[in-house]
């Protein structure tokens, strides 16, 4: 039951670790196509993995985690880490932000502070938050699960107890990515104490009479998704059947857990053909350090082998509010979606941005979370 202060402290001898490996990396010859159609380009990908050796600074990234303030506590035997950032407002409310994969807690660093500070950030302070920035069992600094069963409807439930713990009678829950299909579970379980829930990938699916006369949003959705599951959808077969196989090259080779993660970087941004396009060098890095340094690439893809039929529409009867982001991968109309959410208050059509909402669109994304929490006061 108790909670307890968290710090990140990663010794010198593990960045050493890390930059003998990539000094060792034995590189695959170059595609034969001039794009990104074979994966993550072996120019691009020795680029990234230069910076990363020899310019990138990781102690800069862990002074911001420390500075947030990061806490733990067990849930079921698990460690939970978790970012806790209140804000100074009275009236504040909790606001759980559950993150996705390749994404970490560090998709919401720039949305911390307006959600927290809103008055220094163009909002009033009753768009104020109290923020819980859980990493997910077997993300990040979390705990990695020795059992089966960290399913999204079990993680939904830890979330619950998290928030009771932290003290918080009443609250409300937002996610993207595993992000989403957890915060979907809390909707569909009615976990006591949560009073509404954003999505920025509303999970929803067509009916077979959608299929006949598509509308032009539908048309849209449907074309996405036959481009992700024939193009996009092979990282998520393999981790979904055999976590434990990948996982082997991912924990070993700084390059090879590179270029899983930084294609994705650029398939799943709103970009012009680079993923720095969308997404800072450093920001990026930060992020992959936080599945090298605990070394989560099998703990981290076991939740596909758990979960990933947890993507599928379910009966949701709190409050609900989703904003569609236009280059999301699994996109769903709102026609699709408000079937199952009788009670959705809001949907937010986006002009800009990818499956990383929060970090490629902070200022949208902390827009839509104040109008749609201001409807389910």
């Amino acid at each position: 039951m108790n909670i307890a202060p968290f710090a990140v402290e990663i010794p010198q001898s593990a960045i050493d670790d890390l930059y003998k490996r990539i000094d060792m990396a034995r590189w695959p010859e170059k595609e034969t196509v001039d794009d990104w159609s074979q994966g993550t380009p072996l120019a691009a990908l020795q680029d990234l993995v230069a910076y990363w050796r020899n310019g990138y600074d990781w102690y800069r990234c862990q002074a911001l985690l420390n500075g947030w303030g990061m806490f733990e506590t067990e849930i079921d035997g698990l460690a939970i880490r978790f970012v806790h950032a209140r804000s100074p407002h009275a009236q504040a409310r909790p606001l759980v932000l559950t993150h996705g994969w390749p994404g970490s807690i560090l998709e919401f660093r720039r949305c911390i502070e307006p959600l927290t500070n809103p008055l220094m950030h163009g909002g009033s302070a009753d768009d104020a938050f109290h923020l819980v920035i859980p990493c997910l069992p077997g993300y990040g600094f979390s705990g990695k699960p020795m059992v089966a069963g960290w399913s999204v409807q079990k993680i939904a439930q830890a979330w619950g107890v998290l928030m009771k713990r932290l003290g918080y009678d009443q609250w409300l829950a937002q996610g993207g990515d595993w992000g989403a299909a957890v915060t979907t579970a809390i909707g569909a379980l009615e976990v006591e104490g949560c009073a509404g829930i954003h999505l920025n990938m509303p999970i929803a699916g067509p009916l077979p009479e959608d299929l006949v006369s598509p509308d032009e949003a539908e048309a849209k959705a449907l074309a996405s998704r036959k481009h992700y599951q024939d193009w996009d959808s092979g990282y998520s077969k393999q981790q979904a059947t055999r976590p434990q196989s990948v996982g082997y090259g991912l924990v070993d080779s700084p390059v090879g857990l590179a270029g899983w993660i930084y294609e994705k970087m650029w398939a799943w941004t709103d970009n012009q053909g680079r993923p720095e396009d969308a997404l800072s060098r450093d920001d990026m890095l930060d992020n992959l350090m936080m599945y090298w340094l605990p070394a989560t690439g099998a703990s981290s893809a076991r939740l596909y082998w758990e979960s990933f039929g947890s993507f599928a529409p379910v009966q949701i009867n709190i409050p609900v509010a989703a904003s569609a982001f236009p280059k999301e991968i699994i996109p769903a109309p709102r026609k699709w979606f408000e079937r199952t959410c009788p009670r959705l208050v809001h949907w937010g059509n986006m002009e800009k941005g990818g499956h990383f909402a929060a970090w490629e669109q902070p200022e949208a994304f902390v827009n839509e979370l104040r109008t749609a929490f201001s409807l389910m006061r």
